[in-house]
């Protein structure tokens, strides 16, 4: 299926998997536009895209935990553009700790980022994506189905998130709108602050999942892999 010519936005793409991802559009000659909590963060990771292709990428500061504010993003995108092929829902958060240090900020946070701001990404969406009979990824994790110790809220976010996709997908396949969940493990990013390294080298890399993504709207339209788990192939023993 070519993707030549198609528009998608990716949210939380300024820095780690969503930027990986964005390229992986782009090499595909899909035009992106990337969301970000502030302007300058996407406007500059923007910059840098479109040195991959000049004008294929395009910057929207936008908050998925409010619906105004992500539907203004949308609507930018749709003067720009005029259509949306495929959203990648990939803003996120973490939050670790014990429950006993696990604030009621640092909960609401990881639950509206990480699964009140999917729902406000397709309700702003849900009407190009049903003109183009497009393509919507969440982007879940491990996490979704494995908890660990200090992982209350991530692990609450992550299991509603792959429920709230997989149920997403019932309601939408009638309307012949795609959607997947991706469940990656260990990611080489900057999430939860921490810092790349050269021994994060064993981990999953964001282009990775960018691939993933360039090759899941390439499928061909009567097949739709629901759900995908990704880890890596040799973690450390």
């Amino acid at each position: 299926m070519s993707t030549i010519g198609r528009i998608a936005l990716v949210t939380g793409g300024s820095k780690g998997i969503g930027y990986g991802i964005a390229e992986s559009l782009i090499k595909d000659g899909v035009k992106v536009a990337i969301t970000a909590r502030t302007q300058k963060s996407a406007d500059l990771a923007a910059a840098a895209l479109n040195k991959l292709r000049e004008g294929y990428a395009i910057g929207l500061e936008a908050d998925v935990r409010n619906l105004e504010s992500q539907q203004r993003a949308v609507d930018l995108l749709l003067v720009k553009w005029g259509r949306l092929d495929y959203v990648i829902a990939n803003a996120g958060v973490g939050h670790f700790a014990p429950i006993h240090e696990m604030t009621p900020e640092l909960w609401n946070e990881t639950i509206d980022v990480n699964l009140t701001g999917v729902f406000n990404t397709i309700k702003s969406t849900i009407e190009p994506l049903t003109e183009t009979q497009g393509y919507f990824i969440t982007i879940a994790s491990l996490a979704g189905t494995n908890f660990f110790a200090n992982g209350t809220a991530y692990n609450a976010s992550k299991w509603g998130l792959v429920g709230f996709t997989q149920a997403l997908m019932l309601d939408l396949r009638p309307q012949g709108i795609k959607v997947t969940t991706i469940m990656p493990g260990s990611v080489a990013t900057g999430f939860g602050e921490r810092e790349v390294t050269e021994k994060d080298a064993w981990k999953i890399q964001p282009e990775d999942i960018g691939q993933i993504v360039s090759d899941l709207i390439k499928m061909p339209a009567r097949t739709l892999p629901s759900k995908i788990e990704v880890r890596p192939a040799n973690p450390p023993k």
